[in-house]
């Protein structure tokens, strides 16, 4: 999809959800949540994103090849990296997230959800665990900010998946576990992990390796937000290291910045990784690099690579790391 096809869809779904703004009608479609309970004050940030509940199929328990049997994935595509002790490293390739969005599996007994949101960027891996019990998540086709509403299946209440926090329903304020897994190209995993694991294609109709976003990184605004833009002349569509409250924008890192240390953790860029979200194919992509970030002992740290407005929007009040 071209950015002015889907910016064009944008318009389209603001005016099919004008009216449906209301949790009453959001009841309607949602029988079995909870919509007396929420953290959500103003109906009109969720707007729905096109497809219908379960339109965009979430998987679970996906089948893994050895790495070394793959042969469809280009050497700069994007994987999320899931190194967990006790397992064989796995990687989740972008190529099919971006179809999916969230993988349900479970790693050295740890059920984890892998989610990836291609309008915010946003990859980021849950602990599936929370008090009330294990939930299994699947893609809710709502938006809000322009970020995936994600929904659980055992309550059938609403996830906010920039944050990993429930905003509707009986779990509202329930907060996920969120794991430090990194985006980087498959070429980087496949050297660090000859004898690790890659998720197999799912036995979906999708044209996987394929970007229907073609474009969206480089567009003048993002789809379904209307929030405001980020401070300091910041392109909402720059990408920006969250780690927690703070974002570090991509742009301060380059061939003459590989490392940043700052606030307590380190950051290190290395080029190789395409944008997914670029060109009509994935390994086409421009080159935008990879991020890790560990902690003063070496140790990687949960943090998410998304765009500048979406971390605007749920950190209003945080702290940008723009440099000297």
């Amino acid at each position: 999809m071209r950015v002015s096809a889907l910016i064009g869809a944008a318009v389209v779904a603001c005016l099919a959800t004008a009216a449906q703004t209301s949790p009453d009608l959001w009841a309607q479609e949602w029988p079995q949540t909870n919509f007396d309970k929420t953290t959500v004050e103003n109906w009109d940030e969720i707007r729905s994103g096109g497809p219908p509940k379960d339109g965009i199929p979430a998987l679970s328990d996906p089948a893994f090849i050895a790495v070394g049997e793959e042969q469809r994935i280009g050497d700069r595509e994007p994987v999320i990296a899931v190194e967990i002790d006790g397992a064989r490293p796995r990687a989740y390739p972008i190529r099919y997230l971006t179809w999916h969005e969230i993988v349900n599996d479970t790693v050295a007994g740890v059920p984890i959800a892998v989610t990836f949101c291609p309008l915010c960027n946003s990859a980021i891996t849950f602990d599936r665990r929370v008090p009330q019990g294990t939930l299994s998540f699947g893609v809710s086709g709502k938006l809000r900010h322009s970020d995936m509403v994600m929904y659980d299946r055992e309550t059938q209440s609403w996830w906010q998946q920039a944050v990993g926090r429930a905003i509707v329903g009986d779990l509202t304020g329930t907060r996920l576990t969120t794991l430090p897994t990194w985006m980087e190209s498959w070429a980087e995993f496949r050297a660090r992990n000859p004898d690790g694991l890659v998720m197999e294609q799912p036995r979906h109709r999708r044209p996987y390796g394929a970007n229907p976003y073609r474009g969206y990184d480089s567009a003048a605004r993002p789809f379904l937000y209307t929030g405001a833009p980020p401070p300091h002349g910041i392109h909402p569509l720059m990408r920006v290291v969250r780690v927690g409250n703070r974002a570090w924008p991509l742009s301060r890192f380059g061939a003459e910045v590989t490392q940043i240390s700052e606030a307590g953790v380190t950051l290190s860029w290395r080029a190789g990784q395409a944008s997914a979200l670029d060109t009509g194919e994935i390994a086409r992509g421009r080159d935008v690099g990879t991020i890790r970030v560990r902690d003063e002992q070496g140790r990687d740290l949960a943090h998410d690579m998304m765009f500048a407005f979406a971390f605007h929007a749920f950190w209003p009040d945080g702290i940008w790391m723009t440099g000297p």
